[in-house]
């Protein structure tokens, strides 16, 4: 069966970086990482090819995130550099099973992760 667990999250100051990670059984996909916060809904952060060549991001996080690959590991990692306290989120990873279309839409998804914590403390 297709399984997707995260890690990396946790308790970053303001301007300070982390570094999310995601492996990937059960397929070839392309991926994508969301979240949500308390009291919003849920939006789209960045996505990534299946090979790595493409690559996509919310405004808000242009120049600052980077999602990348290692497909030999069958890992997808968000570095997010210079966090801010409205990046505090549950960070969701997802797959999808036919090539990025509509990348920012999460119906375009097959499976999801079950999230994992980010909290940014100013």
């Amino acid at each position: 069966q297709v399984q997707l667990v995260e890690s990396g999250g946790g308790l970053v100051q303001a301007g300070g970086s982390l570094r999310l990670s995601c492996v990937v059984s059960g397929g070839a996909f392309s991926m994508g990482w969301f979240r949500q916060a308390p009291g919003k809904e849920r939006e789209s952060v960045a996505a990534i090819s299946w090979g790595g060549s493409s690559t996509y991001y919310t405004d808000s996080v242009k120049g600052r995130f980077t999602i990348s690959r290692d497909n030999a590991k069958n890992t997808v990692y968000l570095q997010m550099n210079s966090l801010k306290p409205e990046d505090m989120a549950v960070y969701y990873c997802a797959a999808n099973k036919r090539g990025l279309w509509r990348w920012s839409d999460p119906k375009e998804y097959d499976y999801w992760g079950q999230g994992i914590q980010v909290t940014v403390s100013s």
